[in-house]
């Protein structure tokens, strides 16, 4: 047994604070086969894993062995975010009821962002909710989307309208899974990482920006102490307001103009990462025209996205176009928009007093400013 520890693979562990409902986020490399990460937080002996057709061929059979002595189901669904809808989470619905699941049962997402987003909320609504534990293999999902208990699916008139919040009980990053990703996927992750320091830690930024090349190279020491202050800091924010009541909006930069960018190429033409890159541009443009980012501090942020192969513009879909979809999103309030902009590289604000002039000159700007950051989605990740 001695030994057996010794050659474990070794874990950093975060952990987010919400009292009775706190819970780890293990990271490391090698992890998808520590069973002790996982046991405590199943609840009982019935376990259905959720996937998708891109992962499970990699990992599925490799992380169900760690499950022992339980009653594992699988299902495998078709990988990109057009699986985020109603339909899909009414399959995993159907084959939970079909295994004569209750309450006791434990839903286990092992996939990106997609497949946790649908999992956990299939989680939060069967049987009024069960348990349930991330394992996400992509970047995005590691730094991000994984952490914090936000679940849901896309509307056709917008993204994540349909969900609930509700935590998970371990969360599992395994930063070897990041080897098998695209390099397109991989990127488009490295985008959320920039919005932690960009938004909230000016020297998480520098950092950043001095590691620029081995984060591009998928270095893995780099990559854990990556993951872990971005789950340190969205562990912060979540501890201090679950449900998006103030500073949890923060999380949010880029999003209010990449969301209307991935809603107007149609869900899985722009990756998600990709079009917060250039929502991110834009609201440093905004802000640059309110005052409140200098216009050597915006370069900076362009310039470290380019460094990492992300794009710096949106696709000219039209100014008219991103302004209407910007109003469905749900970070509108009484009529208005609210922005998260900046205050400065390494912090930020939600704004909702933005001049339609400095905002409808940004869109006009975008509109002009076609870019190749982003190739076609037909490419396939884990």
């Amino acid at each position: 047994a001695g030994a057996r520890r010794l050659n474990r693979p070794a874990v950093t562990t975060v952990e987010v604070g919400l009292g009775a409902r706190s819970y780890p986020i293990h990271i490391g490399s090698g992890l998808l086969s520590r069973a002790d990460l996982v046991d405590p937080a199943l609840a009982g002996d019935d376990v259905l894993v959720v996937s998708d057709e891109n992962v499970a061929p990699l990992y599925l059979e490799q992380f169900c062995a760690t499950l022992t002595d339980r009653r594992v189901e699988t299902l495998v669904l078709p990988a990109g975010e057009a699986t985020k809808t109603l339909a899909r989470f009414g399959e995993i619905m159907d084959r939970l009821t079909a295994a004569r699941f209750n309450r006791d049962a434990t839903l286990i997402a092992l996939g990106g962002g997609v497949i946790g987003d649908l999992a956990g909320f299939a989680a939060a609504c069967y049987q009024r909710g069960i348990a349930y534990v991330q394992v996400p293999t992509t970047l995005l999902a590691q730094v991000d989307s994984s952490v914090g208990g936000k679940t849901a699916v896309n509307h056709p008139r917008g993204k994540n309208l349909i969900g609930a919040f509700h935590q998970p009980r371990t969360v599992l990053a395994d930063v070897g899974c990041l080897e098998t990703l695209t390099d397109r996927e991989y990127r488009a992750g490295l985008a959320e990482v920039v919005k932690y320091g960009a938004g909230l830690d000016g020297d998480f930024f520098t950092w950043l920006q001095t590691r620029a090349s081995a984060l591009v190279a998928r270095d893995p020491a780099v990559l854990v102490q990556t993951v872990r202050r971005c789950c340190e800091l969205k562990a912060e924010v979540v501890a201090a307001d679950e449900r998006e009541a103030g500073r949890r909006a923060l999380l949010n930069l880029g999003h209010t103009f990449g969301h209307a960018i991935e809603n107007a190429q149609g869900y899985g033409e722009w990756l998600h990462g990709e079009a917060v890159a250039a929502g991110m541009v834009m609201a440093a443009d905004l802000s640059v025209a309110m005052g409140r980012l200098s216009a050597a501090e915006a370069a900076r942020l362009g310039e470290l996205l380019a460094a990492l192969g992300l794009p710096v513009a949106p696709p000219a879909v039209g100014a008219d176009r991103l302004a209407a979809l910007m109003r469905l999103d749900k970070k509108v309030a009484a009529g208005r928009i609210r922005f998260v902009l900046f205050d400065g590289l390494g912090r930020s604000e939600v704004v909702a007093d933005v001049p339609g002039g400095a905002l409808a000159a940004v869109l006009a700007a975008a509109d002009r400013t076609d870019t190749t950051g982003a190739s076609h989605a037909g490419e396939t990740e884990a």
